[in-house]
């Protein structure tokens, strides 16, 4: 079997490492962008994809609009999508959940968060 493809999009280069790192020393198959619109142009292009892990917040469009777009393409919707931020608010957490988020996971992802992010692939 191949190892998981995991799409990473964080605009803030050092989250996008930590998560990478986390996700490879587990050995996933890790692509990272720093925005939303890379992540739908590499998701337009790209079908080996087996989750999205995404921050919440970002510039021009945030996790929460990545996660709308995903759920309404017939062909992305069945991808499981993390949400990751650093804020721990029950209003958007709830909100991502109700948008379909697999988890929330409050930042920084840390190795012992990935066997929980793996259980959704």
């Amino acid at each position: 079997m191949s190892s998981p493809h995991v799409l990473v999009v964080d605009d803030t280069h050092v989250d996008r490492h930590v998560i990478s790192m986390a996700l490879m020393r587990h050995n996933v198959r890790v692509t990272a962008v720093e925005s939303v619109m890379q992540a739908l142009v590499f998701l337009d292009s790209e079908h080996d994809v087996n989750m999205i892990v995404s921050d919440y917040c970002m510039p021009e469009m945030t996790g929460y609009d990545l996660l709308m777009e995903v759920k309404k393409s017939p062909r992305l919707v069945h991808l499981p999508v993390i949400i990751a931020s650093s804020d721990n608010i029950p209003e958007r957490i709830r909100k991502c959940f109700d948008g379909g988020a697999k988890d929330y996971i409050l930042k920084p992802v840390k190795i012992a968060d990935v066997p929980r992010i793996l259980n959704y692939i």
